[in-house]
């Protein structure tokens, strides 16, 4: 870009959306004007229709104008949550799809990547996906390539996994438009750790005592877990697999993660569960049959072990914040 031209970028905002992605990104930007001592960047926030929005934290925004005001920007960010949709998905597909042919690169940030892939924008693009929202994303989506990256950059499509990657994002394009002294400056500015790139994958947390890297083995057969979530295996196919004892697997995960293979396992399962109950419309056979089960009841039982609650209740509790403008998004 030239450097005299001033970077516009806009950030749609859905109900719910998770605040802290938006002064995530645009704090840092913020920040490299000030000490470049010039407009480098420019932001606006808008909305469908101008109106304004309560976010997940419940602080109401007032946008600085409507989706049909994003003329001229050069990147738009989409801010929401799995369930965020246009009230009018003809005119706000098309406005997305409209500023795509303009040359305007689209992007999104943790929840928002739903609302973008429904607009239709993404046909073979890969994008990432907070670990979170994965096994509802997969289920929604299954033909776009999905990553666990903090940042993917595929050509114009932008789209970060949560906030602390929004951070990481505006780093970079800081970096393109100012050079990396003064986006490690910046970095210095916030105390921000480490100026994570494209191809950094995010890292799940691990329960206190765990440590911050699993052991070779247990994280083979943990990946094993992942890959069969739909077509559970057992401890004994994976001992084979990755060529040691079952035992070997128990005492293993025993001493990683304090648990037994099995029940971490379960821990996996549920946590997808999770993810339809509370980002799909599935009903709970389908879930269940997502997860590994032939019918709904082992899951329900197992389900409220691992959270408390039934199923139903988690998505009746969920739907109540819906109706309140105020949906719950991970700690990104």
């Amino acid at each position: 870009m030239n450097d005299s031209k001033i970077t516009q970028i806009g950030f749609l905002i859905f109900p719910g959306f998770p605040m802290a992605c938006l002064t995530s990104i645009i704090e840092p930007l913020r920040a490299a004007n000030e000490i470049a001592d010039r407009a480098v960047f420019d932001w606006h926030v808008l909305s469908e229709t101008g109106a304004r929005i309560v976010s997940s934290a419940r602080v109401v925004f007032e946008p600085d104008g409507s989706l049909a005001d994003a003329d001229g920007l050069d990147m738009l960010f989409v801010l929401g949550a799995p369930t965020s949709a246009f009230e009018d998905p003809h005119h706000g597909n098309g406005a997305l799809r409209r500023l795509d042919r303009h040359g305007v690169i689209l992007g999104a940030i943790s929840g928002g990547v739903f609302p973008l892939v429904r607009a239709g924008v993404m046909e073979g693009h890969s994008c990432s996906v907070h670990w979170c929202y994965e096994a509802a994303f997969r289920t929604a989506f299954p033909d776009v390539r999905m990553t666990d990256d903090v940042i993917t950059r595929d050509r114009r499509r932008y789209t970060v996994s949560g906030a602390a990657s929004a951070f990481d994002l505006a780093l970079q394009l800081i970096e393109d438009r100012l050079g990396p002294d003064l986006a490690h400056e910046v970095a210095c500015w916030f105390q921000h750790p480490t100026m994570r790139g494209d191809g950094v994958r995010q890292r799940i947390p691990m329960s206190p005592g765990a440590g911050p890297d699993l052991p070779d083995l247990v994280a083979q057969a943990a990946a094993l877990f992942a890959d069969h979530i739909e077509d559970p295996i057992s401890v004994a196919e994976v001992a084979r697999i990755v060529d040691v004892t079952p035992r070997q697997v128990e005492r293993a995960f025993k001493k990683a993660t304090g648990q037994s293979p099995t029940h971490y396992y379960r821990g996996m399962r549920m946590k997808a569960a999770r993810q339809l109950v509370l980002y799909s419309k599935q009903n709970m056979q389908s879930i269940a049959q997502a997860v590994g089960y032939t019918s709904p009841t082992p899951l329900v039982a197992h389900y409220h072990d691992a959270f408390g609650v039934s199923p139903q209740e988690d998505r009746k509790r969920i739907n109540s914040f819906r109706v309140q403008g105020n949906v719950p998004l991970p700690p990104a």
